[in-house]
């Protein structure tokens, strides 16, 4: 019974603490331009940092461009010591090691900070699925609690839909402008975990055009923690199977552990694989892989960074 409470207090913490603020980022390699509390008229405003590799200045000066990886959470990816539970996904540590062994084509990551422990929820859970939801069903996961918790939606109504035109819209023009980068979806690439995964999934159904290939790790295909139906992994599944992009030409990769909060999804990721078999993808623009007593945690995405960004960048 201890270490079932012990579980659900680590599992609220994570999904308060984990969107809430951070202090300045910093990086070990390469190069981080952070831009503080970037505008926009769809979302609120919030921080983006670029993370540039050490190759970036000399590689440009002779006329290559570098494709983009646009990354969810935007607060855990770089410095442990400013997120707020210590853990981060080292991501400018394990891409810059795979660059220097020439394993990955170059590539620049931007990494965008979620909107708060208020906004996250919102802004990641997939509108169009949720709008298929029952109006009875959408209002009770407007009024659920986790654990007795803060909602997760915190009086908020959905709107990835707002905070994807805001990447799209907004956001890439800025980066295509301002850095030497490539610009088609052959080389636009977007990343995330948890209910980043699902936001990561949902940019590539919605946006093909824009978006050539997608990671989402630890999908949170339950969508939310206190249902005791399937009605949202339902109509996820329902949306996958009219709304993912062309296999011909795009590419997804997924992961799951199976400790902690990872261990509710193996049985929902197969059925997610089912339809991407349904759909025409196979090993050539898709993979999926159990890591075995990984736990829902940063440490545990760092530790397998390197696979995800090899099935996107590799060479």
């Amino acid at each position: 019974m201890r270490k079932i409470l012990l579980f659900s207090l680590n599992l609220t913490l994570m999904f308060t603490l984990y969107a809430g603020a951070s202090t300045a980022s910093e990086v070990t390699r390469g190069n981080l331009i952070t831009i503080s509390d970037f505008d926009s008229n769809y979302v609120a405003s919030r921080n983006v940092h670029i993370w540039l590799p050490e190759q970036y200045a000399q590689t440009t000066e002779q006329g290559e461009k570098f494709a983009v990886l646009y990354m969810h959470d935007g607060q855990m990816l770089f410095d442990r010591s400013s997120t707020w539970n210590g853990q981060a996904w080292g991501v400018d540590e394990v891409a810059s090691d795979l660059l220097d062994k020439s394993k990955l084509r170059p590539f620049i990551v931007v990494g965008i900070d979620n909107g708060g422990a208020t906004l996250r929820h919102a802004e990641y859970f997939p509108q169009k699925p949720f709008e298929s939801l029952s109006s009875d069903k959408q209002k009770a996961l407007y009024q659920g609690t986790h654990n007795g918790a803060q909602s997760l939606f915190a009086g908020n109504k959905v709107q990835s839909d707002e905070y994807l035109k805001f990447i799209v819209n907004e956001l890439k023009p800025y980066i295509d402008k301002t850095y030497k980068v490539h610009t088609d979806p052959e080389n636009t690439f977007v990343m995330g975990s948890s209910m980043g995964g699902l936001i990561s999934l949902y940019a590539i159904s919605e946006y093909p055009e824009v978006f050539g290939a997608a990671a989402c790790l630890s999908t949170h295909l339950p969508g939310d923690f206190d249902s005791k139906d399937d009605l949202i992994p339902r109509a996820f599944f329902s949306y996958m199977k009219t709304h993912l992009p062309t296999a011909n030409n795009h590419r997804i990769y997924f992961d799951h552990g199976t400790a902690t909060l990872d261990a509710r999804y193996p049985a929902l990721q197969k059925r997610a694989d089912a339809i991407m078999l349904e759909k025409g993808y196979d090993t050539n623009n898709w993979q999926t892989l159990a890591f075995e007593g990984a736990a829902h945690t940063e440490d545990a995405w760092n530790a397998r960074l390197h696979i995800p960004l090899f099935f996107l960048f590799g060479q």
